[in-house]
């Protein structure tokens, strides 16, 4: 039986190491794939910045600010995560440890009544058994038993005191990360104060090139620009998707004109998927009041809105108004911090304008998971979102998806 035993032990061993193995090299092809596609968002994103026509944009003098403050409210926002899950492993380790306590107890008033009734009573002689009347075999047996069972009743006292204490350190380790983690956090504030002096200066800045931008905004052909640079990320995104091998689709197979993107009639029609069924269901990203709505003219002329332009508060959440994947996360020319989520059958939703943008290319995020906070990035005179939803690259509005009551 060793023989076979060893064999069945070795095989496991076997078994186990290449399950192993093959996990390891599954968790680093997906980190490969992340940094790949990462790596051709980025050369795409520089191939568009090199074939801008104009490098005099006003608002590009902000970009380096804004992605600064986004990058820095995107830490805060991880460290935060870090720290509340850290101390939700705390309470759960110190509710542990109380539960331990209460068995300990318990175990010790047990093993006390037993001591009391085995020494406390005084050991019964042989004459005493006798005239009891009782089995002095059967009264020996107890008695071993008894002892038998406080034995091991103190040996589980004993591991149930060593798991506590071993608790205890763990939850001693917890605290200590816990006040590392807080003061992770001051020296994040400490960047992100320096950050908001910047903020300070780029509303100076905003001051001095204010009217250079409200005058380049007016400008149709920069309107145009703009809209035909965001159509033509989509268009790149579809192709990056296209290539790769494995990963979230987006807009596979688009259409997406960069020149002029149609703008009118366009809806998905009866598809299927997950995200085609939250059609009429869809809560917005953000509240706050509708300035532009789909296909109405902008206020600076020569052009439709493409999607809808909710004031709201700078800073609130934005949140993701379905499940998918962040296939874009960076500064725009005529979108500041813009986010762009995959949720598959070629389906996307855009998020513009952002004063931080809290999640990173490649991350999965849930329907209504926060994925960016309210601002007016790029040159946008008010704080609010852009917010777009587009179907194998075409956008359509949004607000006949969304909720009735939100529309």
């Amino acid at each position: 039986m060793i023989p076979g035993r060893n064999l069945c032990v070795e095989v496991l061993f076997l078994a186990s190491l290449l399950v192993s193995t093959a996990f390891a090299a599954s968790v680093e092809s997906k980190k490969g794939e992340l940094q790949d596609l990462k790596g051709r968002i980025e050369t795409l994103r520089r191939d568009m910045a090199a074939a801008e026509e104009s490098k005099t944009s006003a608002a590009d003098q902000l970009r380096e600010t804004e992605s600064a403050i986004s990058h820095a409210n995107r830490r805060l926002h991880e460290l935060a995560a870090e720290r509340a899950e850290l101390k939700s492993q705390l309470a759960d380790l110190d509710a542990q440890s109380q539960r331990l306590e209460r068995q300990t107890g318990a175990q010790q008033n047990q093993l006390g009544r037993l001591l009391n009734r085995q020494f406390v009573g005084g050991d019964s002689d042989a004459l005493k058994l006798l005239l009891s009347g009782h089995d002095p075999n059967q009264s020996a047996r107890d008695k071993y038993f008894l002892t038998q069972l406080s034995r091991a009743k103190a040996d589980l006292i004993q591991q149930l005191r060593a798991l506590a204490a071993e608790k205890e350190r763990l939850a001693e380790a917890v605290r200590e990360r816990q006040v590392l983690m807080a003061e992770i956090e001051r020296r994040q504030q400490e960047g992100r104060a320096q950050l908001l002096e910047r903020k300070k200066q780029r509303l100076t800045t905003l001051a001095a090139i204010g009217d250079r931008i409200k005058a380049q905004r007016r400008e149709i052909t920069t309107l145009k620009r703009d809209e035909q640079r965001l159509a033509k990320l989509i268009d790149g995104l579809s192709r990056i998707a296209a290539t790769r091998k494995a990963g979230p689709r987006v807009g596979s197979g688009s259409t997406a004109n960069s020149k002029s993107p149609r703008v009118k009639d366009h809806d998905p029609g009866n598809v299927g998927g997950a995200f085609a069924a939250l059609r009429g269901q869809l809560r917005l990203p953000v509240k706050g009041s509708i300035a532009g709505r789909f296909g109405s003219p902008r206020a600076e002329g020569g052009s439709s809105w493409k999607g809808v332009f909710i004031r709201a508060t700078e800073g609130a959440e934005v949140k993701a108004v379905a499940g998918g994947a962040v296939v874009f996360s960076d500064w725009l020319r005529g979108f500041g911090n813009l986010l762009i989520i995959d949720h598959g059958d070629d389906f996307l939703s855009v998020y513009g304008n952002n004063e931080s943008l809290l999640a990173a290319v490649g991350a999965t995020v849930k329907g209504g998971e926060p994925v960016a906070t309210v601002g007016n990035s790029g040159g946008n005179p008010d704080s609010g979102l852009y917010f777009e939803l587009r179907h194998r690259g075409q956008p359509f509005d949004p607000l006949k998806w969304a909720l009735l009551r939100e529309r």
